[in-house]
């Protein structure tokens, strides 16, 4: 063997045996985790410690899967509730694997625990979106009327009685999901719906009800409010009228006192002189001359009338 053929050989030695190290030796980082399979099955225990590696070349092949969680995001579904009300249904979820072997066994791989997460989550999300009403689905707790409050307004809707809540079929879902899922290795972490919505067909006429719906409330308000303001009036009027009546009450009281002490000083001015009482009484004729009487008025007065002996007298 010349010396060329030597370096070919040790050249073609060496490749081999990178070949050989490479298929041999594999890196599992702390974020995977690694199913070995030997002509396409299985073999041994999975490899979920981080670090280097080494399995029978060109016989064995490493499988890498995520030890990290995933998310998983439906499409969003058309769904009716227990009503019979139809919902656009957009939900999410966090998984993770949880057996590598069980999980390569039955799924294969990610793509396939997908597709199988969509059959799961999205039939579970459909019955017990089906089994409740659209309260349900979209709160988590009962709403109390204020009775304190001097104008209160009671809404069907919003006082609707919840039993289960949004949250609590939130976990319902979660766990159900996980029921079938725990034979393929994977977990479901968490389950949320992120968008609930009337479909679009019936939108407009939810939009309408709940117009009509403030509409009532507003004419509710209006009515208490001229409810409450005529009996504001009412009991000013009465008010108004009760001080008035005492006032007049407390007016004629005065006058009818004072009255009756004219009376007296008049009674008193008889008594002692004639004259005295003479001279009052031509003042007040002329003091109801001057109220009674203009440059206008005609009247007829008999000859025996006290007011024509003034006039009489006056020719």
């Amino acid at each position: 063997m010349n010396k060329t053929n030597k370096i070919v050989l040790i050249v073609a030695i060496i490749i081999g045996g990178i070949i050989v190290l490479s298929q041999s030796i594999y890196v599992v980082n702390e974020t995977q985790q690694v199913v070995i399979t030997q002509f396409g099955r299985p073999i041994g225990d999975a490899v979920t410690e981080p670090g280097l590696k080494i399995k029978t070349p060109f016989v064995q092949k490493a499988n890498f899967f995520e030890k990290r969680y995933m998310e998983w995001d439906g499409d969003p579904n058309q769904i009716p509730t227990k009503e019979k009300k139809f919902i656009f249904v957009d939900s999410y979820a966090r998984w993770h694997i949880t057996d590598p072997l069980q999980f390569y066994k039955r799924l294969t791989n990610e793509r396939g625990a997908q597709s199988r997460l969509d059959d799961i989550i999205d039939g579970e999300t459909r019955d017990q979106v089906a089994s409740h009403s659209l309260e349900e689905v979209v709160r988590n707790t009962n709403r109390e009327a204020d009775t304190t409050a001097k104008i209160s307004v009671m809404i069907e809707d919003s006082l609707a009685f919840i039993d289960v809540g949004r949250s609590r079929i939130q976990n319902i879902i979660q766990e159900k999901a996980n029921e079938e899922t725990k034979d393929l290795g994977i977990e479901i972490l968490d389950f949320r719906f992120k968008r609930i919505n009337y479909v679009e067909d019936v939108r407009e006429r939810v939009y309408d009800r709940m117009k009509s719906e403030r509409i009532r409330i507003a004419d509710k308000f209006r009515s208490e409010g001229e409810g409450e303001a005529s009996r504001i009036n009412g009991e000013k009027e009465r008010e108004l009228s009760q001080i008035q009546s005492e006032a007049y009450k407390e007016a004629e009281t005065i006058k009818g006192k004072a009255d009756a002490e004219a009376a007296r000083i008049y009674s008193s001015a008889y008594n002692r002189s004639g004259r005295a009482v003479e001279l009052y009484s031509f003042i007040k004729s002329m003091e109801t001359f001057e109220n009674t009487f203009d440059s206008t008025t005609t009247v007829i007065l008999s000859t025996d009338n006290d007011l024509y002996k003034y006039l009489k007298s006056m020719d």
